[in-house]
């Protein structure tokens, strides 16, 4: 960019609020209920929180790295771009994956009903369908002739005489059925036609095929992983040009003012797609399930943005060295106690954090709710979070930065306290109000943090730090733990636990503060005044006396006060 160039800053915010929007709000039009999708294709929890937990590791990663490539080369609005336009097209992917067969829990629609596996004859999908309406069918009395019995689990028959049932082991026998009369002749024992050497080759090629849920998950990681490598680059590409081109036209001071943006887009996204979703039936034309509405707001709202992308303002610093400013940055937190004990609570709270982002829509899913209930009550949650700075002046003359961080974490766990007792679809409601403390007077506190400990010019990079601690590695230290959480004691005991390490860490939180010494920010208005108290130290007498006697003089104008006033503050 040329300095005789105009630079419109105002253009220039409303482009980057308008791509934050669309941004956020394609993201949340999906990923809030993602979890969901791969509930209703049979992932167990723990699967479930492997496939986040990488996701969010991969973004920790490669975000930086990504970033840093595409300023070496000067490729950044092409990153942009492409990120926006492969991000939408590889989420597409994910509804080609089949479904694993494994019954699901919905609050609205049978998934088994809705999504059948196409390897699965109709064989088994008529007797799934007559079992649930309690009508017997003619195929469970006479198969089909070519149908072949592979299951390895045993068939049992009982008569209303008998005092336990009779087992009928599959393995050991086969089941020949006449093909005319459809009945059975003969039970023949398979072991007389098959040697020992051919039972220990079929065993060892049985050890390296797969059930089909474990196929599922490793193929939903591979997309996933895809996805993510192709999406991490996005955020701080177009954070890193808008900041560079904000501080080259001297308006650095007004790059936050189009983070509000991204809160209300996602609002929008994850409340409006929820109303949507909840409006369509279970099926739509016959075949598609109503939950891949939301792959398809992703991409649409995805392509809405695409073309903002190629007219955001971006500058190239290329005297700016981010990589050293996050080493920096690392070496500044961990030179200050009170900025250690920051990064330990922000890592803390994105383990919580992620017990909540992944598993809460399935406990809502259990007490009744349906996609309606969820949209809406994350969109109060976001909504609560940005109205946060409307309260932040007052909240900071009662409490210190210090202690609203502890109110922040402490809120949190009373939500996931909250969340383990739901009893309704709409139960959750009252909880979202405390997401102006839990997050927003949180991350308010985190930034003052910031601020005290970074030197001018490394705010970004300490504030990134942060957020890499808590919403990168936490978030996917917890998505793996939970998931494993989830999978051992459910739902419930996943929210108590998070709740209790977290109130037991807000217990000794103030204490430690107190403890930690207080390093004092450095003001430079006042080593300002001393260089300039220490130039005038230079300056002969007659210079120092003529200059007193015009303060002297000018002592009687009404103004003098007010100059006086003006200067110091």
């Amino acid at each position: 960019m040329k300095r005789n160039k105009q630079i419109d800053v105002t253009r220039a915010l409303a482009l980057a609020g308008t791509f934050n929007f669309l941004r956020s709000c394609a993201r949340c039009c999906l990923l809030p209920f993602l979890t969901l999708y791969f509930r209703q294709l049979g992932l167990t929890p723990a699967m479930s929180g492997v496939v986040l937990g990488t996701k969010h590791l991969i973004t920790l990663l490669w975000s930086p790295a990504a970033s840093l490539l595409s300023k070496r080369y000067d490729k950044r609005r092409l990153v942009i771009s492409g990120s926006v336009a492969c991000s939408a097209a590889v989420a597409l992917v994910l509804l080609l994956m089949p479904s694993a067969g494994v019954d699901a829990r919905t609050s609205a629609c049978n998934v088994s009903d809705v999504r059948v596996h196409p390897t699965q004859s109709s064989f088994r999908a008529t007797i799934n369908l007559n079992a649930q309406s309690g009508v017997s069918s003619p195929a469970e009395t006479r198969p089909h002739p070519e149908s072949v019995v592979t299951s390895k689990t045993s068939l049992y028959h009982h008569d209303a005489d008998d005092e336990a049932p009779t087992q009928l082991s599959l393995n050991a026998f086969s089941v020949e059925v006449e093909p005319n009369t459809g009945s059975r002749s003969s039970l023949t024992p398979q072991r007389s036609k098959r040697s020992e050497e051919d039972m220990r080759f079929d065993f060892l090629g049985s050890l390296k095929v797969m059930d089909t849920q474990h196929q599922l998950f490793f193929l939903i990681l591979i997309v996933v992983s895809v996805w993510e490598l192709v999406s991490a680059p996005l955020d701080w590409t177009t954070e890193d040009g808008l900041y560079e081109y904000l501080d080259f036209a001297d308006a650095a001071d007004r790059f936050s003012s189009s983070g509000v943006w991204a809160v209300l887009g996602a609002a929008c996204g994850v409340g409006g797609a929820g109303l949507l979703v909840s409006q369509l039936p279970c099926v739509i034309a016959g075949q598609t399930p109503r939950s891949a509405v939301h792959f398809y707001c992703y991409a649409a709202v995805a392509a809405l943005a695409l073309p903002v992308s190629t007219h955001l303002p971006l500058y190239l610093n290329k005297k700016r060295d981010r990589a050293n400013g996050l080493l920096k940055a690392v070496q500044l937190v961990r030179g200050s106690p009170r900025a250690l004990l920051c990064a330990v609570t922000t890592l803390l709270v994105g383990l919580a954090g992620s017990a909540v982002d992944d598993f809460l829509l399935w406990q809502m899913q259990d007490h009744g709710s349906n996609e309606l209930h969820m949209g809406l009550s994350l969109a109060s949650a976001l909504l609560s979070q940005a109205a946060f700075p409307l309260l932040a002046g007052r909240l900071s003359k009662l409490l210190s930065p210090g202690k609203i961080l502890t109110v922040g974490a402490a809120s949190l766990s009373l939500q996931c306290f909250y969340y383990s007792f739901l009893w309704g679809p709409w139960a959750v409601l009252p909880a979202q109000v405390l997401s102006c403390l839990s997050r927003g007077a949180f991350w308010w506190a985190v930034r003052v943090q910031c601020e005290d400990v970074a030197t001018p010019g490394a705010e970004r990079s300490v504030r990134r730090v942060y957020s890499a601690l808590s919403l990168h590695l936490g978030s996917g230290l917890g998505s793996f733990a939970g998931g494993f959480v989830v999978q051992r004691f459910g739902l419930t005991w996943l929210f108590r636990g998070a709740a209790v390490v977290l109130m037991l860490w807000c217990v000794f939180l103030p204490a430690l503060q107190c403890k930690a010494p207080r390093q004092r920010r450095i003001n430079y208005s006042r080593l300002l005044a001393a260089d300039a108290s220490e130039a005038s130290d230079s300056e002969s007498e007659q210079e120092r006396d003529w200059l007193n006697k015009a303060m002297e003089d000018d002592r009687s104008n009404n103004n003098y006060e007010r100059r006086v006033n003006r200067w110091t503050t």
